[in-house]
């Protein structure tokens, strides 16, 4: 990031002098679809990120624009509301929840820039939430704990952006770090860091390219397939509140028998929930190929008792299957689309790409994208 440029540029629009806020994206080591269970989760934030300048206004006017659109928008605090455009609904969803909390907001210029991926499952628009939340936050001198400040972002996305998600994405933005893999208990909202040390190796992201129109009808299906479970449970431990209260024994008792399909569900967060603490401790004893057979069995699950997986990403995890240089690979997010995460040594990656490359165009006659990715730190100024 060129900061001298965003600087000019930003002065060149505003005719003002910017501070300037960075918030990364994120990957999901392990631990799919768990945190709306009450689950675990193990993300680490990316060496990529959203920047954005800012500087307070004399009014109450909000004037954007974005470096990716070329394209500026107008508004003023006192009349906040969603527009057609995604880019400008996760800034003023920021500013909404803050004003709805009872902050005291001016008006402000904000010029907005990322190297994020879009639509790579790396969680983009939680980075422009957070970076927002961290800019208005300063400026403002509002001294909003970092906490509020990721649950601020959170809300944001399910009021302006229209998307139910769980807090991980804004929490691994907020709270990331270099080499550090989070824990977070997506029910008691404690964390740990966890060593991530990748000693001749490295997270490669290989993208699909595809998004099938299936990803929401079927997570709110598999959300709904979660909840049902969790019912018939509490019919005999009323104590069970998630599905991170449940054993595969209670969904062998009360689930099985009666529908097949919401115990595979069940049973294949439960499974998760655990594969999550075993990745922990692995990683504590710097044993990355026990992590690696791990996220294999994540997308095993995911695929054939999850069901959210997609021919195309299952293709790229079989492809990498059986090398001696990936350690492991499994799709990441929400499934039906987007990217698989792989753990691959350094002097193979090339290799890797170019050959995965060619046959994944031939099979689907569709470009792969190769990403390498880092851990960084979290939402900061620069």
């Amino acid at each position: 990031m060129n900061t001298e440029y965003f600087k000019k540029t930003f002065r060149d629009i505003f005719q003002a002098e910017a501070v300037l806020f960075k918030s990364p994206g994120r990957i999901n080591i392990i631990g799919e679809h768990t945190d709306y269970n009450g689950g675990l989760v193990m993300p680490a934030a990316i060496d990529k990120a959203v920047y954005v300048a800012v500087s307070k206004r004399d009014d109450h006017e909000i004037h954007l624009y974005s470096e990716s659109y070329q394209s500026k928008y107008v508004s003023s605090v006192a009349a906040i509301q969603k527009t057609e455009h995604n880019w400008v609904n996760y800034i003023l969803g920021v500013a909404n929840e803050m004003v709805q909390r009872g902050h005291q907001l001016g008006g402000f210029n904000l010029f907005i820039y990322g190297d994020v991926p879009l639509g790579a499952g790396l969680s983009s628009s939680a980075a422009v939430e957070c970076a927002t939340a961290f800019a208005l936050n300063y400026i403002n001198q509002l001294s909003i704990p970092q906490m509020e400040l990721a649950l601020i972002s959170q809300k944001a996305e399910h009021t302006f952006a229209g998307v139910n998600c769980g807090i991980m994405d804004q929490f691994a933005s907020v709270f990331g770090k270099k080499d550090q893999a989070m824990m977070l208990d997506c029910r008691s909202m404690e964390y740990e860091y966890i060593p991530l040390k990748l000693d001749g190796y490295k997270l490669v992201l290989l993208n699909t390219n595809v998004k099938h129109s299936l990803s929401d009808s079927a997570y709110n299906e598999r959300r709904e397939q979660c909840d049902k479970g969790v019912n018939w449970i509490k019919d005999h431990h009323a104590s069970v509140e998630y599905l991170r209260d449940v054993t595969q024994e209670m969904l062998l008792a009360h689930v099985k028998a009666k529908d097949e399909n919401v115990y595979r569900k069940c049973s294949y967060v439960v499974a998760e929930i655990e594969r999550v603490k075993k990745a922990a401790a692995a990683l504590k004893n710097g044993d990355l190929s026990t992590l690696g057979k791990l996220m294999f069995e994540t997308h095993k699950g995911l695929s054939e008792d999850y069901e959210v997986s997609c021919k195309e990403l299952d293709f790229l995890v079989d492809q990498v299957k059986g090398l001696d240089y990936v350690l492991g690979a499994r799709m990441m997010g929400g499934g039906f689309g987007g990217c698989t995460l792989n753990i691959v040594r350094d002097e193979e990656i090339d290799r890797l790409i170019d050959n995965v490359s060619v046959k994944y165009l031939e099979k689907f006659g569709l470009k792969l994208d190769a990403y390498i990715v880092e851990t960084g730190n979290g939402s900061q100024i620069i």
